[in-house]
């Protein structure tokens, strides 16, 4: 038997997060991808500008607290999560990635340690915004 208190059965945190007031909280326990970021009007709606979204593998996605996550199924296939409290946009899910959870970025705790790699749905970027060159941009979604 393991009487040692600072041994725990629990991975490591990777990462963590949560929404702006704090009623949802989650960790990352495995790798997370670096960012993409998605214009299309979907995303842009659902953010109010685009979201910068990283990816988890379902299993290392621990939902600590969740009173106020709520999902909105958007399509039969493809649902976002938020805080029905504050409003925080904080996941994204579809069928065609089952394996996958997107975390919006800015719900990350930072440090991070990610970068921002990928733009896509670039032809759908609202007319207000200046895609950033510096980031390489497909026109559609992920090539």
């Amino acid at each position: 038997m393991d009487t040692d208190p600072t041994h725990s059965e629990e991975p490591a945190a990777r990462a963590t997060g949560g929404c702006a007031c704090g009623s949802v909280r989650y960790r990352v326990v495995g790798e997370l991808r670096d960012v993409i970021n998605c214009h299309c009007e979907p995303c842009r709606r659902f953010t109010g500008h685009f979201m910068t979204g990283t990816a988890a593998a379902i299993g290392d996605l621990v939902i600590e607290s969740d009173d106020t996550l709520a999902w909105w199924q958007r399509t039969p296939t493809v649902r976002y999560g938020f805080c029905s409290a504050c409003g925080s946009s904080l996941f994204w899910e579809a069928h065609d990635k089952p394996d996958t959870t997107s975390i919006t970025a800015g719900s990350l705790d930072p440090p991070t340690g990610l970068a921002t790699t990928l733009a896509i749905f670039g032809a759908d970027a609202s007319d207000y915004h200046r895609l950033d060159p510096e980031i390489d941009t497909a026109p559609y979604d992920r090539p």
